[in-house]
């Protein structure tokens, strides 16, 4: 392949996006090969065209290295994930100086790492995960269905009565069944010591009335 052809600014992102998609890949597979070897392919032609043609330096070739250093050791140590995130700075730093260090090499950044964002979601599915991959990526949910719920469930407090705590204003604490609840009155000022029943529960309002006034209505 010609060498101008290959730092034409299409050909580069092309190759950047190769790039990120074998970084993304072996992160995903953790260890396989298949990343590496994609990524090491289209690195060498970038790189190794950039540095023919004066484009870039050595300096630049030793930071982007040191960047795919760093997620490999992620890969094998247990950093929570510090390495990983050096590592796609110095990535990221290198392949912005090697496009030329301006806003046009930010441009040219964004576009390979969409396309290579967009390739990857099309095959995430059908490599297995890593450790990395993993602690990247939350599977687990909070449902209902596994025991999670955001508060305990209150209507069981309906009828039951209690005694004022502190001053509702209208909320406080009133003390139901031995222990503390948080309380709004129905509108009046309730001293502590008040006897209340609860009236009904409105989410996470548990909604309390005067005794007296519960037996009268």
């Amino acid at each position: 392949m010609d060498v101008a052809v290959v730092t034409l600014p299409a050909v580069k992102m092309l190759l950047v996006a190769i790039m990120l998609l074998g970084i993304l890949v072996e992160i995903k597979t953790g260890g396989m090969g298949a990343g590496v070897l994609l990524g090491l392919v289209a690195a060498a032609v970038f790189w190794g065209s950039q540095y023919v043609e004066g484009l870039v330096s050595l300096y630049m070739v030793a930071v982007f290295f040191a960047g795919i250093l760093c997620i490999g050791v992620e890969m094998l140590l247990p950093t929570a994930g510090l390495l990983a995130g050096v590592g796609a700075a110095l990535l990221l730093y290198s392949l912005v100086l090697a496009l030329g260090g301006d806003v046009s090499a930010i441009g040219v950044l964004l576009g390979a790492a969409l396309l290579a964002a967009a390739v990857f979601a099309l095959i995430v599915k059908r490599l297995p995960s890593s450790r990395l991959w993993r602690r990247l990526v939350l599977k687990d949910a909070s449902t209902s269905r596994r025991g999670f719920v955001s508060a305990p469930p209150r209507e069981s407090l309906v009828g039951k009565r209690g005694v004022v705590r502190t001053e509702l204003r209208p909320a406080g604490t009133a003390l139901i069944d031995g222990r503390p609840v948080d309380v709004v009155s129905e509108g009046a000022f309730l001293p502590k010591g008040t006897a209340v029943r609860v009236i009904a529960v409105e989410g996470m309002r548990v909604v309390v009335r005067r005794e007296e006034e519960t037996e009268t209505r």
